[in-house]
């Protein structure tokens, strides 16, 4: 299994939007980066992701489950764009701001810390044992 980090402005697309979906989960379409889409073709079913809140809020909020693999981007026609389903899991007892993961030397190569801009990153195993602890559930 791979982990992953998925953010969204909370005034676009939130938390409380990705859990209304439930199991159906929603499509992480709109992802116009191309590294950002390759680390979605990486994606297997099962792999599981931070959802982090971007722009004001700047934290974990919850945790989703990849629940289809990469296919085509259903918002646009253009073919080199693809994306992944998602659906969540869990929210997180403590939201786990990016300051908390900056002030946290274990975190210092995280992919956030180092390219905060981009959408969709991969997570290390170690990564997301600390952020799990940080935001108070289990990994």
């Amino acid at each position: 299994m791979a982990y992953w980090l998925f953010k969204s402005e909370p005034s676009t697309w939130g938390w409380d939007d990705q859990q209304a979906k439930g199991d159906a989960g929603e499509e992480w379409d709109g992802v116009r980066n191309y590294q950002a889409r390759n680390f979605m073709r990486e994606m297997k079913q099962g792999d599981l992701g931070f959802f982090y809140h971007s722009q004001t809020e700047k934290a974990v909020v919850g945790v989703v489950e990849v629940i289809a693999e990469a296919h085509q981007d259903s918002s646009t026609d253009d073919d080199r764009w693809e994306c992944v389903d998602i659906k969540a899991v869990k929210s997180v007892k403590t939201p786990v701001t990016l300051d908390m993961i900056k002030a946290d030397g274990r975190l210092d190569d995280m992919m956030l810390v180092r390219n905060s801009r981009l959408s969709v990153q991969p997570v290390t195993d170690t990564e997301w044992q600390i952020v799990c602890g940080l935001g108070g559930i289990d990994p």
